[in-house]
């Protein structure tokens, strides 16, 4: 147990050294270096930054569903030569209802609409209602799963469009049913960002109606909608999706060749290639409207067949706006729009003042630490605030290694961590003390205070780290940045308390021979 051979101690030297070198960027800048060297990165308490708290709409996610099913509905009767009054959605009911064109006809579409393609299983129910409409319901379960699939949806596309602007170290979190948090570290200005992700960027294709008047009734399966660059200007666009912005495989802002301003160009994929190259075939000399978020952008008339699914957007662009607009395009629309309930914004000053709070909290509990274990210890004190030392750079390390953020609860976290490691070394010390009261020799004395100790060691560790790492696996935000730092710790403690310090014992006893151990 006392012994240790050369490559274990070359082993324990070298996990030691490597923990050091790798703890070497967090506090030089190393321009030059080939080496992939890694830094722990500052969380939004200690770097300064932005805080976000948004809502999915689920209600509007539930509107645009029946609007969906809506056309779903009066397409496949009208394939089935079937007809219908009153077609529409009811909020209240969850469902799309329409009055059958005569009685003789009900049962007919009943059979046709439960023949609707669901997107899940048991999506919608179909029935006949007391005051003779027939209604297609959608189930709760269907809503439920498909808000969880939005706040997933969601999620995915604010961090693809956070990653485009270059913002370092986003968090991104659910929470709750419908709600996302977003904490940016270094944006001190969220504008910019708050815009992007407040945008759905849902664009679709739909040709201009003819013959309807803007002043006059608008028919169904005709929206009214207003001009981007000038609201009180609105076409009359067809309901019915020609094109779906969903298709797009790339967006990227570009010059305008005719009028020298910005555009966006954009092409579609393989799918919206052909039904673009279908739906200009057939439709030369009418207008064709690109909608962005239920506002026209610009509605062309279409000179020509476009057989490659490439396209311009054009319109009164600045360069930061095209650029803006063809990241969210490129990003993919969110399923329902996302509105801001709440937003912090924390300023690096007040991030350094945390720092060094910290970092001063840190310091003199690791003074207090050490100054503790070398009066009541002496020598054996001393060897275990090495074993400290070497605990603090393995734990930076590690945290290097993974490019951790740090946050304030993460150094209470190292701050708590340094305390249960010389938990553990007291623990050995007084067992060897204890061991040398009873008159056993100083190199069974040692041998038997770590035996004793070892088990206890082990164990009330080993309850911390499952403790710990069900508060990481359950827990959000800074409360997985303590339960981290907390498990790592737990990690390296117990290498530290049980190699290195066993280690300098045991050479600095073959080195010494003494007669009595100064504990």
């Amino acid at each position: 147990m006392m012994y240790y051979s050369r490559p274990k101690m070359a082993a324990v030297l070298a996990v030691c050294l490597l923990g050091i070198l790798l703890c070497l960027p967090n506090f030089m800048r190393m321009p030059g270096a080939s080496l992939p060297w890694r830094q722990i990165h500052l969380g939004l308490d200690l770097r300064g930054g932005s805080y976000l708290l948004m809502r999915v709409d689920l209600a509007t996610l539930e509107r645009e569903r029946l609007e969906t099913l809506t056309d779903q509905v009066r397409q496949s009767l009208l394939k089935g030569g079937l007809g219908y009054r009153a077609l529409g959605p009811d909020q209240k009911l969850g469902a799309v209802t329409f009055v059958p064109r005569s009685a003789d006809e009900r049962d007919r579409d009943l059979e046709t609409l439960r023949g609707l393609p669901v997107t899940t299983p048991n999506e919608f129910a179909v029935a006949g209602l007391p005051d003779g409409r027939i209604a297609v319901t959608l189930s709760p379960a269907a809503l439920r799963a498909r808000a969880r699939d939005a706040v997933s949806q969601s999620i995915e596309i604010v961090r693809r469009r956070i990653d485009a602007t270059g913002a370092v170290d986003p968090d991104i979190t659910p929470q709750g049913d419908d709600r996302i948090v977003v904490e940016l570290p270094g944006v001190t200005d969220p504008n910019r960002i708050r815009q992007l992700l407040g945008t759905t960027a849902k664009m679709t294709f739909h040709l201009v109606a003819d013959g309807v008047s803007p002043q006059g009734t608008v028919p169904p399966g005709v929206d009214l909608l207003p001009m981007q660059d000038n609201p009180a200007e609105k076409l009359p666009i067809q309901h019915h999706i020609d094109v779906d912005g969903a298709d797009l495989t790339n967006a990227r802002a570009a010059q305008d060749p005719q009028a020298g301003g910005w555009a966006i160009d954009f092409t579609l994929d393989s799918v919206g290639a052909g039904q673009f190259a279908e739906i200009t075939r057939a439709n030369l000399g009418k207008r064709f409207a690109i909608v962005l978020d239920d506002k026209i952008i610009t509605a062309p008339v279409i000179q020509g067949v476009i057989p490659s699914g490439s396209g311009q957007i054009t319109g009164h662009f600045t360069a930061q706006s095209a650029t803006d607009l063809a990241l969210l395009l490129r990003a993919g629309a969110l399923p329902a729009p996302l509105a801001v309930i709440e937003q912090r914004s924390v300023g690096p000053t007040l991030g350094a003042d945390s720092i060094r709070a910290g970092a001063i909290s840190l310091a003199v509990g690791f003074v207090l630490v050490v100054a503790f274990m070398g009066t009541f210890y002496g020598l054996f004190g001393w060897f275990a605030n090495l074993a400290l030392l070497a605990n603090l750079a393995l734990m930076m390390a590690i945290l290097s290694l993974f490019e951790a953020t740090l946050t304030l609860p993460g150094m209470a976290g190292i701050l708590l961590t340094l305390g249960m490691a010389v938990d553990a070394n007291i623990l050995i010390n007084e067992r060897i003390r204890e061991e040398v009261k009873r008159g056993r020799t100083p190199l069974a004395a040692m041998q038997a205070g770590f035996e004793r100790a070892t088990a206890t060691i082990v164990d009330s560790n080993a309850t911390a780290f499952l403790a710990h790492v069900m508060l990481f696996v359950f827990g959000s935000g800074a409360v997985k940045g303590f339960a981290l730092t907390i498990t790592i710790g737990i990690a390296t403690t117990l290498f530290t308390t049980l190699l290195l310090s066993r280690m300098l014992l045991v050479r600095w006893y073959a080195l010494r021979r003494p007669s009595l151990l100064p504990v």
